[in-house]
């Protein structure tokens, strides 16, 4: 038989094996929910197919006899075919005749069929997601437990280090300093009330948390136990605050006793020890209280909001947080002056450098224009809140790395953005001592070198006016024509040595300090033993010194007497010079190398350039002695075993007065004023004209101004 003629191409192209049971199985890729639907309906669709089909089944064979269907190779199958047909009777269901009595019976057990399919899908997932619940129970459960076991092993670390300090180190050097090798009171100072931590935790904590830890299955908490022992993390407080006091005790007897640091060092070289220093080992202390408070919130977070511990653990955290305060601010301090030591070891031992005070702000390279002929020199700086460090690099590896060239204050520092045609991002920063024309990196470089001075400048500027402020406050007495009528601002007890009126030395037992309610002056009782009615008090006695006494009662001719009195070469009050003076600050003074130093309130004066007043305080209506500068030798004494580095003296003959400086700083400033006083000319003045030196002498504060 020859071949079936060439059928033309259809319209559409199906894909490879596509037919209605295919189709079904694609509609099973739906949600659980579905798939039971899908099913039931598939089955459905598949009975009424097959009806569809039988009937259809004589023409579609006699149509495939005649046309040769079933010898064909062609890509039109018979499967295709079929589905072709199986489409025709679903596009054309309108013709189709009405449901019988039967199909509607198979409708409503399709409908029954269907809820209960659904509702046993519904009942799995509530089965699963009850499981997910207990599984995410679980995951908490374990984190909590994690916690709970980093707590426990951290606390035994902990005590191991407390007894290195308390067992080893502490009884080490008490042994020996109850032989006399050094005071038994330079241990007790270093190591304050590290015992009593020590035995806090090793027989109370630590114990109660093994204890809990064990019976963790039964008992799944920790709030409780902190919270019960939480309140005694307070002995830190005292830990602490002794922490810089003890570090200063420590490098200084290190230094100074060889049997000290030959015990520290034989300690440090155990193996328990850990290749740490005695310095490291003390800061543990300080850093536990923190991390306490940081595995106590991480507790929190994961405990339920139901759980009967969240209410302990908050508590505790309260407690612990309040201590924590303290122990961070520490241990900034801390890494402050581990970084301030670092930079005292690069600049090769610089003076005035391991300060407390002394905050560094920046550091970095960079490069200085030169006044002559613009050429760049590579240099680097160190800016700290109260100077900036104007350095040269050293070429060494090890040792010395730069030079101090130049100290800059910041007090008076002004910075500006300049403009350089061959230099780029350069800027300049003035102060009273040098200016200097800087060249950063790049653009963003010199940015952050601009801010860091303006930021600088203007907190150092604004801790200047609150002190002035205060000092303006002090210094503003009330006017005769207010006396009794607003209230006066009390002269703080420790700012004055002797009464403010008749001008006799204070002592605790037979002159004592009192307060005049009119002035605010400090009187002793003989010029206090007076009482007016003043007006801001409701026209109540108060107790007033024997002038406001007249003024107020308009008794002003007993002034008289007062007024006619000529005044010694000493009643003159330390505030009114040190308002006009060219220097004024506090020293330590002594005329005697074997007697111990006074502090005293020096003021060169404005209206007696030549003489040195030496007062008792700032507040002070009579100087204790004074000195006259003309003919005397300013030596400037070099650091020793004797005399600190900060020491000079001024010498005459016989006569011979030795001072101590608070800051090297200080001591320059003096010695640039007296190298003049003493051969006869004026000093040039170190402060502002405008009082700014008045206000800095009352607060009782050496700022060397």
């Amino acid at each position: 038989m020859p071949p079936p003629p060439v059928l033309p191409k259809p319209k559409f192209q199906c894909p490879v094996k596509i037919s209605a049971g295919n189709i079904m199985d694609e509609e099973e890729t739906m949600t659980n929910i579905t798939r039971g639907r899908t099913t039931v309906i598939s089955e459905y669709h598949r009975n009424i197919d097959k009806s569809v089909a039988k009937a259809s089944s004589v023409c579609t064979q006699s149509s495939s006899q005649d046309s040769g269907w079933h010898v064909w190779s062609g890509w039109w199958s018979e499967e295709v075919k079929g589905h072709a047909e199986f489409g025709e009777q679903e596009t054309d269901a309108e013709h189709l005749p009405a449901p019988s009595e039967s199909s509607s019976r198979s409708d409503r057990a399709l409908q029954d069929h269907e809820d209960d399919t659904q509702e046993n899908v519904l009942n799995e997932e509530t089965q699963n997601m009850e499981k997910d619940e207990d599984k995410q129970e679980q995951i908490k459960e374990l984190k909590l437990y994690k916690i709970a076991s980093e707590l426990l092993q951290t606390e035994r670390a902990y005590v191991t280090r407390l007894h290195l300090l308390d067992q080893v180190f502490c009884a080490r050097l008490t042994e020996e300093a109850g032989k006399g090798m050094f005071p038994v009171e330079v241990v007790k100072g270093i190591f304050s009330n590290v015992g009593s931590i020590y035995t806090f935790h090793s027989q109370f904590l630590l114990p109660d948390l093994e204890t809990r830890m064990s019976q963790w299955a039964s008992t799944p908490r920790i709030g409780d136990i902190l919270a019960q022992l939480a309140p005694f993390l307070r002995m830190y407080a005292e830990y602490v605050k002794n922490f810089d006091s003890a570090m200063d005790l420590l490098k200084q007897w290190t230094e100074r006793s060889v049997q000290f640091n030959t015990i520290i060092q034989d300690i440090q070289s155990q193996e328990v020890c850990g290749n740490l220093t005695l310095q490291h080992h003390m800061l543990e202390p300080v850093q536990r209280v923190p991390r306490y408070e940081m595995l106590l919130k991480d507790y929190l977070k994961k405990l339920p909001e139901d759980d009967p511990d969240r209410s302990q653990a908050k508590k505790s955290l309260n407690i612990i947080s309040m201590a924590a305060t303290h122990s961070n601010m520490a241990i900034r301090k801390m890494e402050n002056l581990k970084k301030l030591m670092e930079i005292y070891e690069m600049l090769g031992g610089e003076e005035d450098i391991v300060n407390p005070s002394n905050e560094l702000i920046k550091e970095g390279q960079i490069l200085k224009l030169a006044a002559r002929n613009t050429s760049s020199m590579e240099r680097y700086l160190f800016l700290f809140n109260n100077m900036l460090l104007y350095c040269v690099p050293k070429f060494s590896l090890v040792g010395q790395r730069f030079t101090v060239r130049t100290r800059v204050g910041v007090e008076g520092m002004k910075v500006l953005e300049t403009s350089n045609e061959d230099y780029p991002h350069t800027f300049q920063v003035s102060g009273k001592e040098r200016t200097l024309e800087l060249q950063a990196s790049s653009e963003q470089d010199k940015e952050d070198w601009i801010k860091a001075f303006q930021e600088t400048i203007e907190i150092f500027q604004q801790k200047n006016e609150t002190f002035k402020s205060a000092s303006k406050e002090v210094a503003d007495e009330v006017s005769k024509e207010e006396l009794g009528k607003r209230a006066p601002r009390w002269i703080r007890d420790n700012e004055v040595t002797m009464c403010m009126k008749c001008k006799e030395p204070f002592n605790p037992l037979t002159r004592r300090r009192h307060h005049c309610r009119a002035c605010g002056y400090v009187v002793c009782y003989k010029c206090s033993d007076y009482k007016a009615s003043l007006r801001y008090d409701g026209n109540k006695l108060n107790k007033v010194c024997k002038d406001c006494y007249f003024i107020v009662t308009g008794r002003a001719d007993a002034e008289e007497p007062v007024s006619g009195k000529k005044r010694g070469i000493l009643e003159i009050e330390a505030a009114q010079v040190s308002g006009n003076s060219f220097l004024c600050g506090f020293l330590q003074y002594s005329t005697d190398r074997t007697k111990p130093c006074q502090r005293v309130w020096c003021v060169i004066p404005q209206h007696d350039a030549l003489v040195l007043y030496l007062y008792g305080a700032p507040q002070d209506v009579k100087a204790q002695c004074t000195i006259p500068l003309l003919g005397y030798q300013v030596e400037d004494v070099q650091r020793s075993v004797d005399h600190p580095p900060t020491s000079f003296r001024l010498c005459q003959s016989k006569s011979v007065h030795c001072f101590i400086a608070d800051t090297e700083e200080v001591k320059l400033r003096w010695l640039k004023v007296i190298h003049k006083a003493v051969i006869g000319e004026m000093p040039e003045c170190q402060t502002p004209v405008d009082d700014d030196l008045a206000n800095s002498c009352h607060d009782g504060v050496p700022d060397g101004t």
